[in-house]
């Protein structure tokens, strides 16, 4: 049996923890806050409840292996989750607008054929065909298995994209997201549904390689589920698991160093300068100078030349009035210059039009009552840093912003609006430690690699990366990867080749 020291106590961490505890191991997670769960958190008032992290789950089979494997009990009989149909509904600046139904690409074809007319459905469903190729030719190497040695090996973009024929000059080929949507959708529509998608994970289409079409595929193939009570409903059965198996957590202890002896990760030290031995160190937060002796911070993997990893901003209102029976749970407005939002939120700026996503989920426990409604909107924004989120004039005024365009979709939004709580990517940095709260995107293949994550194992021994800011990458999926990564690497040492 083992010491398995574990900093932080995000989603990844947790996976990892509970893991290596079933396995025979003394697991102690030491978490810098006073909660679980890192990005995955709940804002609560007067009988109003949302989420301030991810709102949706995507391939749940990601924590439902987490639970047989750690457990008898099954995911579902821990928390409750529902299909999301439709998966969403996007509104586009022509006005025109489509409800894409959840896991079924012969309704999505048709919705998009209905809606947008002149055969965007097929041009969609043939999109969706490449793309289900990126994702078979790159899923186990980018999301099952740890990163090998020569991480070059997924520099290639495995997206099989259309040679375009051009008169008495080369052909060419769609190498980022951008790209696909000129030159491949044609529609400005089908272009600003995929530019969405990407956004969506903090991507930037103009930079973001054509390996993200799996993105959309993965959502539009596996399908989007809500947990009743929120994702932070899904953290909480994550931490109740790690503590029936004995995980012991540590809250408000913040690890500020890793200690090496012998050439190997040997413990962890604290704010206070105690320490504690450990055999392994598994850190599931972002690398930051000074954590590990004789190492700089491993770079962030993703930077592709942009200037910012970006964050949330999000507007929380509680609304007088029932939520109609009709009412579609994630809807997407897309601006009319998707162009100009992108060069502002990667410049580190503030975009005057930004794409926004109405979250407006059927839930009781997300309003006092049946008379009320609980509504999110949400937008990818520059990180505190680029801009200063904590200004009061700039918060307001963005929040304004994402009112008027959600009121374009929710009729009276203002006059039902009894309460507004404004959370940005200063707040994210604050409560997480997130550096500009910025929010880590998944890791893609392509792009000569530049879109890969820090690999699970570190060139110290003992020590390995969980969560988003390591392989696979951002999101509740990936990090729930990382964690079967990181558990099967330190249970099987060289062996482990990743999950059958």
């Amino acid at each position: 049996m083992a010491r398995i020291a574990v900093i932080g106590a995000g989603m990844g961490a947790m996976a990892a923890a509970a893991r290596l505890a079933v396995a025979g191991h003394r697991v102690t997670v030491y978490e810098r806050s006073q909660t679980y769960g890192g990005s995955v958190g709940r804002c609560t008032r007067d009988g109003f409840a949302f989420d301030t992290g991810p709102a949706l789950l995507h391939l749940p089979a990601v924590y439902r292996d987490l639970f047989v494997k750690t457990g008898k009990e099954p995911l579902e009989r821990c928390v409750a989750m529902s299909q999301v149909d439709p998966a969403s509904r996007h509104v586009f600046a022509d006005g025109t607008a489509v409800s894409l139904p959840n896991a079924s690409r012969a309704g999505v074809v048709a919705a998009l054929d209905t809606a947008l007319g002149g055969g965007a459905g097929a041009v969609w469903g043939a999109f969706l065909d490449r793309a289900r190729d990126a994702w078979d030719r790159s899923r186990r190497p980018l999301l099952e298995e740890p990163l090998g040695a020569d991480p070059q090996l997924l520099g290639r973009d495995p997206y099989p994209a259309l040679r375009q024929r051009r008169l008495l000059r080369p052909a060419r080929q769609a190498g980022t997201v951008a790209e696909i949507g000129a030159w491949e959708l044609a529609d400005p529509r089908l272009a600003a549904l995929l530019d969405g998608y990407a956004l969506s994970y903090g991507l930037d289409p103009r930079r973001a390689p054509a390996s993200a079409a799996l993105l959309p595929y993965m959502e539009e193939t596996f399908g989007s589920w809500y947990v009743e009570g929120g994702i932070r409903a899904l953290a909480q059965a994550v931490y109740e698991r790690c503590l029936a198996r004995r995980v012991e957590f540590v809250l408000g202890r913040e690890v500020v160093r890793v200690i090496a002896k012998d050439g190997r990760a040997a413990g962890v030290e604290f704010a206070d300068g105690s320490a504690a031995e450990a055999d392994h160190v598994v850190l599931g937060a972002r690398p930051r100078p000074g954590l590990v002796p004789g190492q700089e911070p491993w770079p962030d993997g993703d930077m592709a030349g942009r200037p910012v990893v970006p964050g949330r901003f999000l507007v929380m209102l509680s609304l007088r009035g029932a939520r109609p029976a009709d009412t579609v749970h994630r809807t997407v407005v897309h601006p009319a210059d998707g162009a100009a939002e992108q060069e502002a939120v990667f410049a580190g700026r503030v975009a005057e039009r930004p794409t926004v996503t109405v979250l407006r989920p059927d839930d009781p426990t997300a309003r006092p009552d049946d008379a009320h409604e609980a509504v999110t909107l949400t937008a990818t924004v520059a990180p505190q840093g680029a801009v200063d989120w904590t200004g009061t004039a700039t918060r307001t005024r963005f929040a304004d912003t994402l009112i008027e365009v959600a009121g374009t979709v929710v009729p009276g939004l203002r006059e039902r609006t009894l309460h507004a709580e404004v959370r940005t990517p200063a707040e994210t940095a604050a409560d997480t430690g997130a550096e500009g709260g910025s929010v880590p995107g998944p890791a893609l293949a392509g792009a000569g690699g530049a879109y890969l994550r820090p690999g699970n194992r570190t060139d110290l021994p003992g020590l390995y990366l969980a969560g988003g800011w390591a392989h696979p990458g951002g999101g509740l999926a990936h990090a729930g990867m990382s964690g079967a990564l990181v558990a099967g690497l330190i249970v099987e040492g060289d062996a482990f080749r990743g999950s059958q």
